[in-house]
């Protein structure tokens, strides 16, 4: 990978001793490679040029240091110790200009750098130090600003996100693909509020098992690989000092680079802004568990595959019978913005339950997916009641509860492992969409409404329309214009299979008013309400309506 500048990322910020060799100002000096050849891609960070025996002590590693040899002593044994010196100060080569003190290194020099994998260098024509002093510096300072300039194109592009209606996954993302491996956002405490991984090289393997694989049951910056890159993201004002989350850029395939950490430190500068003002630690997390719930229902992750997903998630069922459960709220309030809350509140709400439970959220649309672990399928109607109140009381205490709005539906699934677990939750949400509108219960048995979600995948058939116009057509332009309206009258004597008098109970009428109703309804649809035909049409055009234009 190259800057866009002339210097190697690989440099770190600074260049190599070969690329400094074949810079004009030593080129001009025929420099010859006596000893460490193959050290020739070490990182020059500066030069320095100097005459005394104590040079080492005023250097802090990463020099090429200039000399004409005046302070390397006279005899093997302080030659070879100016030499350890140097490598012990972690130079990055010793260049010597051959001339009046030396006409040919010594033996003794040369040997104690090849001892020391120290690069060593004499030239053999004299070159002004200054000049290459200032070409190597140039060429550093360069480095440095075509780093600086990758990171803030990173920075750049996360703002675009951003400001195109991204989230926190976007700018993990592009930090993804930039640094060529996995990126996590941690909680403070070291829970995985998110995970992205590249989209392409060497490592673009799942996010999670990665991070799985790297904390090895604690949070993954306690042991990340030598290399990587950590950043803090803080969550209070400015000055105090508190941590949100943490940032996390694990050396997976190799060491990281400066400009991987100036990469890092930006985005998570945007990060800190993101999440100080949607406090979206908790969201993310919800809606991160709503992703692979799902991923699951979808078919993108494989049965085999979900376990290890789910634990990195703190979702660990045992072998335990698998409960699909899936919340739909109404769409006049699923666009409130109180995800986190929801996702807080119905959780707290969920502790009392007693089973392994995951929750997620897809505010998209308007879903919480659930997955509880069963200790046995005997408990799943008793689970299925705690579940439903836990949820129902979420959504109160989120403050998503309005006057006049739909009550929120919740679908139990049927129990199963995890080679049932996706489809379930996808039969689960498919039937909560159809439910809308029916009538309010703590929760539907997903089983028992496989007619209405039938009915719903037909809606934008205009057969439907067309049935449901010839069924009841006649009752709903009665009701439009006159009093009493019998749409009503029909629903509850159908939902009792024709007992009269429980219809009149339930609708507060007696039996000859009721008797008077059946018989206009009758008279309107040309029909015999008690012919089994009939009445199953009925029925099923009655469902229909809901999803059919009015």
């Amino acid at each position: 990978m190259e800057t866009q500048g002339a210097v190697p990322v690989e440099t770190q910020g600074g260049i190599t001793v070969q690329r400094a060799l074949e810079l004009p100002g030593l080129r001009s000096g025929l420099p010859e490679v006596v000893a460490g050849a193959d050290r020739l891609n070490r990182t020059v960070r500066w030069v320095h040029a100097g005459e005394v025996p104590n040079i080492a002590s005023l250097l802090k590693g990463g020099e090429l240091l200039l000399t004409t040899g005046l302070g390397l002593g006279t005899r093997p044994a302080e030659q070879r110790a100016f030499v350890r010196r140097l490598a012990d100060r972690g130079i990055a080569a010793l260049v010597v200009e051959l001339g009046p003190r030396f006409g040919r290194l010594p033996a003794s020099i040369v040997d104690a750098a090849r001892a020391a994998g120290l690069p060593l260098v004499q030239l053999h024509r004299e070159v002004p130090f200054v000049t290459v002093t200032e070409e190597i510096h140039t060429e550093i300072v360069n480095g440095h600003y075509a780093l600086l300039r990758q990171a803030e194109d990173v920075h750049r592009r996360c703002t675009q996100a951003l400001l195109g209606g991204g989230g926190v996954p976007q700018v993990l993302g592009i930090l993804a693909d930039f640094a060529a491996t996995p990126v996590f956002l941690e909680t403070a405490d070291g829970q995985l509020l998110y995970a992205a991984g590249p989209g392409s090289g060497p490592v673009c393997a799942d996010p999670l098992q990665v991070w799985e694989g790297l904390r090895g049951g604690r949070a993954a910056r306690e042991s990340p690989p030598v290399g990587s890159v950590l950043v803090d993201v803080p969550g209070g004002g400015p000055g105090t000092g508190s941590v949100r989350a943490a940032l996390v850029v694990p050396a997976v395939s190799g060491p990281l680079l400066p400009v991987h950490r100036m990469a890092a430190e930006r985005a998570a500068g945007l990060l800190a802004v993101v999440l100080m003002q949607a406090r979206q630690e908790e969201e993310l997390a919800a809606r991160g568990r709503g992703d692979f719930l799902t991923d699951l229902a979808e078919g993108r992750i494989a049965p085999e595959d979900a376990p290890a997903q789910a634990r990195v998630l703190g979702f660990k069922p045992g072998a335990s019978p698998l409960l699909p459960v899936v919340m739909r709220l109404a769409p006049e309030l699923s666009g409130s913005g109180n995800w986190a809350l929801l996702a807080r509140a119905v959780l707290d709400e969920l502790s009392s339950v007693g089973v392994p439970v995951l929750l997620g959220v897809r505010p998209v649309e308007g879903r919480v997916p659930v997955l509880l672990g069963l200790r046995a399928e005997s408990e799943r109607t008793a689970v299925a009641d705690r579940v439903a109140a836990a949820l129902r009381a979420g959504v109160e205490r989120a403050g998503l509860e309005r006057a006049g709005s739909h009550p929120p539906v919740v679908v139990v699934g049927v129990a199963g492992g995890w080679a049932a677990a996706g489809a379930g939750l996808r039969h689960a949400a498919e039937t909560a969409t159809a439910a809308q509108g029916l009538g309010d219960r703590p929760w539907y048995d997903a089983r028992r409404l496989d007619i209405d979600l039938l009915l719903w995948r037909l809606r934008d058939h205009p057969d439907l329309a067309a049935f449901v116009e010839r069924a009841i057509g006649p009752l709903r332009d009665h009701d439009r214009t006159s009093r009493p309206p019998l749409l009503p009258t029909l629903e509850s004597y159908l939902a009792h299979a024709g007992r009269k008098a429980e219809t009149a109970r339930e609708l507060h009428l007696n039996r000859q008013t009721l008797y008077n109703r059946l018989a206009r309804i009758g008279e309107l649809l040309g029909t015999d309400l008690d012919d089994p035909q009939t009445v199953l049409a009925l029925s099923l055009a009655l469902r229909a309506r809901r999803h059919t234009p009015r």
